[in-house]
């Protein structure tokens, strides 16, 4: 705590924003910022803040989170222009070709940083192999930790790139994608602020209407009414991850048809280099 109080007060911030999830207090973060001299705070707080915040802001329940996060940035004097439509984006410098070929290819993304979120592995692989066989060109993506579930992921004729991309080669894979099929999770969200359709296989640990994809044309796959719904668990409570576990690969297949997003079986399953067609 001390570290970071130095590094805080070293910055010399005449002010701060404290931006958290629905379910967080930014009380902490904002004792500390106090510590480090700054001198004016805003923040989202049910909690009496007492001196800590000068700007302390309220959100009714259930708003998106990015609304949620914009309307705390507009309280604070930061309001987007007049022009400018509230949706999640990238700096176009910040996104670079994609390495992976022409555009048209659906990313298929299995894992997670929260277990309760990702899709069961065995799901994940017969998803993949069901988007081949449609004629789809399978691009798979994650961690280096996750190398051997992406490998298997991959193994019915995607292109692996488990552990090969950093967060913005990660958004020049996404950008080129005709679809993204993702949990909840980052990809999800990288995914809708380059503009990219997704097809989610969304664990209801979480309220959907809150951490969708935001503002982009997204198909929701998984049981909304499992028992882990709001629980907010980062491991799955119930055995057999039934939200997931029930995913029909054939419901995803469809779900890309829902997006417009068409197979081409010339290049079903071989290199990336052929010429893939789809539309958003």
């Amino acid at each position: 705590m001390r570290g970071l109080v130095g590094r805080l007060a070293a910055v010399g911030a005449d002010e701060a924003v404290i931006f958290t999830s629905f379910h967080q207090s930014p009380l902490p973060m904002a004792l500390l910022l106090r510590m480090a001299g700054v001198p004016r705070v805003a923040a989202i707080s049910d909690d009496y803040p007492g001196s800590l915040l000068d700007v302390r802001h309220r959100v009714p329940p259930g708003v998106p989170e990015p609304e949620r996060a914009l309307s705390l940035a507009a309280a604070a004097g930061y309001g987007l222009p007049a022009d400018e439509e509230p949706t999640l984006h990238l700096r176009p410098e910040a996104v670079p070709p994609s390495p992976v070929g022409p555009p048209g290819y659906v990313v298929l993304h299995p894992g997670s940083s929260v277990p309760s979120r990702a899709c069961p592995p065995e799901v994940a692989v017969g998803i993949g192999r069901a988007l081949v066989d449609a004629g789809h060109r399978v691009v798979v993506t994650g961690t280096p930790a996750e190398r051997e579930l992406t490998a298997a992921v991959a193994g019915a004729g995607g292109v692996d790139l488990g552990g090969r991309t950093g967060l913005a080669e990660l958004a020049g894979v996404i950008a080129d994608a005709a679809a993204v099929v993702v949990g909840n999770t980052g990809p999800a969200h990288l995914a809708a602020a380059v503009g990219t359709p997704v097809v989610s296989l969304f664990a209801p640990t979480v309220p959907f209407g809150q951490w969708a994809p935001y503002r982009v044309p997204t198909v929701r796959l998984g049981d909304p009414t499992a028992p882990c719904r709001d629980t907010r668990a980062a491991t799955c409570p119930v055995p057999g991850h039934p939200c997931l576990a029930g995913i029909q690969p054939a419901d995803v297949v469809a779900a890309l048809r829902l997006l417009g997003v068409t197979p081409d079986r010339a290049t079903a399953g071989v290199a990336v280099t052929a010429s893939g067609g789809s539309a958003r």
